[in-house]
């Protein structure tokens, strides 16, 4: 079986203007393509593959700030995107998100969807680079949790489960939900600055295949759950 993973970022209540959340998203770009050469080229969506990859979307603050601006690109009091960037159709990445957005109800969010299967997918799925991932994630668009996980191992806990809930590879917890305990081997707690706390539950690749994978989760979960870091997110206004 392949699994899908993803990396994202999430918090709510929080308004910015067009010019700030085109500033974060520029950085996330820019900080996507050091680490990975074929993510300095971004496209909007079409009706074909080849269409598509006509539609480059420029990724520096101006350029972010004139897209985020288009009246599609708009949701309420929020602005979203979606992009792609890949040399073949079987081997896309994906970003997509909202920023913006003062609703306590709705949460914002930046998600990277990397390819399930590929040269890319071999370089990008690892515990240091999805570390990475969410680090600088926290670092631009502070929020208040971030997850790099296997999709397949979200559906099979539950598919109702709300965001900052469940536990996943790679999380992020911003300091506003408090410490985080020891949690055992072999699991690896580092600081992220000032901002929060990132944990890894295992050095390699985190898959639902995998028994001790699984068991480790559930009992991480319990320890994270206990220490009243996994609850829904709340407002950070």
């Amino acid at each position: 079986m392949t699994e899908s993973y993803f990396a994202g970022a999430y918090w709510k209540g929080r308004s910015e203007s067009v010019e700030q959340c085109a500033r974060r998203a520029s950085a996330f770009f820019q900080f996507l393509g050091r680490i990975e050469p074929t993510w300095n080229r971004w496209c909007e969506t079409a009706k074909s593959f080849e269409e598509a990859a006509r539609k480059q979307v420029a990724t520096d603050v101006d350029s972010l700030r004139k897209h985020f601006n288009r009246k599609d690109c708009q949701l309420g009091d929020a602005f979203q995107y979606w992009l792609w960037a890949g040399t073949r159709p079987d081997e896309v990445s994906k970003v997509s998100g909202t920023c913006g957005s003062a609703d306590p109800w709705t949460p914002s969010s930046c998600v990277l969807s990397p390819p399930e299967q590929g040269p890319l997918s071999e370089r990008i799925l690892t515990a240091t680079m999805l570390s990475q991932v969410v680090r600088e994630m926290a670092h631009i668009w502070e929020p208040e949790v971030g997850l790099a996980t296997s999709s397949d191992h979200l559906v099979s806990m539950s598919s109702r489960t709300k965001i900052g809930t469940l536990p996943g590879w790679v999380m992020y917890f911003s300091r506003q939900r408090g410490p985080v305990p020891p949690l055992p081997a072999p699991v690896r707690v580092e600081p992220v600055g000032e901002l929060g706390t990132l944990v890894v539950l295992t050095p390699e690749r985190f898959t639902v295949t995998n028994p001790d994978h699984v068991a480790l989760a559930s009992q991480v979960q319990q320890v994270l759950g206990a220490a009243g870091l996994l609850h829904p997110l709340r407002s950070l206004s």
